[in-house]
C-alpha cells in the first residue's frame, strides 16, 4: 500500500520476480515497484516503516455506517488476478503505475502457491474493489487496493481492508505492513517505525505458524 516516496530506498535493479526471490525479498522487508515509464522493476525498503497495528486499526464513523448499510459481498481469493488489474488502473492524473505485466504474472504465480491473495467486495455480481498482498507466517504485507467509484461504491476498498483486519485477527497474525505511509494509511491506524523495530516484528510475525 505505497504513499510517500521520499523514505524509499532502492535496493537492486532489474529485480528477480520468481516465487523464491520474492519471498526472500519480502522475508528481508524489501518490495518490488516497476518504474513508472520503464516498467523495469526494482526491489525497494523503507525507513521508517508504516505498519497497521491490527488492534489499532480504525475506520472514519461515516465509512463504517456505509460498510454497514452497504450490500457488498465479500470474498477471498475469487478474483486474484482481477483485483490486480483493478490495482493497475491509473489514479487521477497519472498515466500508468507502478504494478506492470511482468508482476501480475509473478503475484499471480505467488498466488498459484498459496502465498498471494486478493479481498474483494462484489456488488450485483461485478467486482467493485479490492485488495491484494503476500502472506508469510502470520505477516500480510499489503501491496495495493482499488475501487470502482462510477459504480456507486465508494467503500468498497475500506470494506476490503475491514475485512482483512478481521480476518488476520481471527487467524492470529500480527503484523500488518503498509511499507510507507501516506494520509489514508495513517487515518486507519498506521503507525510509522524504525527498521529495527520493524525488523524485529517482522521476524516474530514469519515465524508463527499459521496461515491465511
Amino acid at each position: 500500500m505505497c504513499g510517500q516516496m521520499d523514505t524509499i530506498m532502492r535496493m537492486s535493479s532489474d529485480a528477480d520476480l520468481s516465487p523464491e526471490s520474492l519471498l526472500a525479498a519480502y522475508a528481508g522487508g524489501a518490495f518490488p515497484m516497476a518504474d513508472v515509464d520503464t516498467g523495469v522493476v526494482e526491489y525497494f525498503t523503507c525507513d521508517p516503516r508504516c505498519v497497521i497495528p491490527l488492534d489499532a486499526f480504525r475506520l472514519p464513523h461515516t465509512s463504517q455506517r456505509a460498510i454497514r448499510g452497504s450490500l457488498f459481498r465479500m470474498r477471498a481469493d475469487t478474483a486474484f488476478e482481477q483485483v490486480m488489474r483493478g490495482c493497475m488502473l491509473p489514479r487521477p492524473g497519472q498515466e500508468r503505475t507502478w504494478i506492470s505485466e511482468s508482476m501480475v504474472a509473478a503475484y499471480c504465480k505467488l498466488h498459484e502457491l498459496g502465498f498471494a491473495h486478493s479481498v474483494e467486495a462484489w456488488l450485483d455480481d461485478k467486482l467493485v474493489g479490492g485488495l491484494y498482498g503476500v502472506s508469510m507466517g502470520g505477516a500480510f504485507f499489503g501491496e495495493s487496493m482499488f475501487v470502482l467509484r462510477n459504480a456507486g461504491a465508494g467503500n468498497a476498498s475500506k470494506a476490503c481492508l475491514h475485512w482483512l483486519v478481521t480476518h488476520l485477527k481471527s487467524r492470529q497474525f500480527t503484523l500488518l505492513d503498509s511499507q510507507y505511509s501516506n494520509p489514508l494509511v495513517l487515518s486507519f491506524g498506521g503507525v510509522e517505525i524504525p527498521t529495527a523495530q520493524y525488523e524485529a516484528q517482522l521476524a516474530a510475525a514469519t515465524d508463527l505458524d499459521v496461515a491465511f
